[in-house]
């Protein structure tokens, strides 16, 4: 028998918007290394416009404002979860991984 926790399924839902094009006048010579630079990395130029304009707006953060890991875990609420003890954990990843 399957344990109740390893037999959720997750279904998933992307949500796109719609883009809008934007002409902008570039030199020449410039135009020519980001067209190199973007198929090197395997990047659209206007996934590299985008990204740019992200981090340009993006507001940054002060040092002061920053939280550490071990801070920001100590703050996070603590397990509520119940699990049965004597669950196999091992058994029933490969029943369920078999019956599929």
């Amino acid at each position: 028998m399957f344990s109740k926790y390893l037999a959720h399924e997750f279904t998933y839902a992307y949500i796109f918007h719609m883009k809008k094009p934007l002409n902008i006048s570039l030199d020449e010579n410039l135009i020519s290394e980001v067209k190199k630079y973007a198929e090197a990395n395997e990047i659209s130029i206007s996934s590299m416009v985008e990204d740019y304009f992200e981090t340009l707006l993006r507001p940054k953060r002060s040092l002061k404002e920053k939280v550490s890991l071990v801070e920001f875990v100590k703050k996070m609420p603590e397990n509520q979860a119940e699990f049965e003890k004597d669950i196999d954990w091992k058994r029933d990843y490969y029943l369920r991984k078999g019956a599929k």
